[in-house]
């Protein structure tokens, strides 16, 4: 459904149009999905957060430990689910609930570990800005901002290109660190495009949240696909580690 451009710029309007149309193939398959990873993760968090309350302090740190455990899990579980429903309705095919519930471990390491590098990058970003940071307030205090404008700016234009981290963990067979670089090579000359498409998914997001909240599980899904449609535009629309048939590659 989604074509490569030919010149590599992201086309935010077809991936709306394509998005949207990956959506209605099976509307409710994605709401209930999205309802159910919400729950789940409801579920986690409250076991982390609340329940460990009401015991002594050595159950407290087991709750707090499955609640992590189980949070970070049920997102992985979610982030695959919605990738391959989103991905096996852009191809034109209508995804059964199988295709968003099925387990994939290794799919599931490849995510864990490239999203683990991606934030060692930014924890070296911030580690970096507040050692400059300190030496220049050693000079002059006012010198320090330098540094945090700086740092701000890198974040976000690192949180811009990574936008489809998920997608090239999960689609393509790259090295940690070879992930985080590949978005930055693909994202880069269609930077602003890709700004504008999270501002559309922003927005997205907003009327389903104004909508008694009800709205996210429609706008949640909405968005992935479209989120979907844009990275098959500028990535291709191969699927390098069989992640639609379960057979991905058991490396990290």
């Amino acid at each position: 459904m989604t074509a490569v451009p030919e010149n590599g710029r992201l086309h935010v309007l077809k991936a709306v149009e394509d998005g949207w149309t990956a959506f209605t193939k099976a509307p409710w398959q994605f709401i209930l999905f999205t309802l159910l990873v919400g729950i789940l993760s409801a579920i986690f968090q409250l076991l982390a957060n609340v329940f460990n309350l009401w015991f002594e302090s050595s159950v407290q740190t087991l709750l707090t430990i499955v609640g992590v455990i189980g949070s970070v899990i049920i997102n992985l579980w979610g982030v695959i689910g919605m990738v391959r429903g989103s991905w096996t309705a852009l191809e034109g095919r209508k995804p059964e609930f199988s295709h968003f519930s099925r387990w994939d471990s290794s799919a599931a390491g490849r995510l864990f570990v490239r999203s683990i590098a991606l934030n060692i990058v930014f924890l070296l970003i911030l580690a970096i800005c507040v050692g400059v940071a300190f030496g220049l307030g050693k000079v002059n205090e006012a010198l320090i901002w330098i540094p945090g404008i700086i740092t701000l700016i890198l974040f976000i234009y690192l949180s811009v290109n990574q936008l489809f981290l998920p997608y090239v963990a999960l689609m393509e067979r790259q090295a940690p660190f070879e992930t985080i670089q590949r978005g930055r090579d693909v994202v880069d000359p269609s930077w602003w495009w890709v700004v504008l498409l999270l501002i559309v998914d922003a927005v997205i997001i907003v009327i389903g949240t104004l909508l008694c909240g009800v709205g996210l599980l429609a706008a949640a899904p909405i968005v992935a696909c479209i989120t979907t449609a844009a990275y098959r535009q500028l990535f291709g629309t191969t699927d390098h580690t069989s992640l639609l048939g379960g057979e991905s590659s058991t490396s990290l």
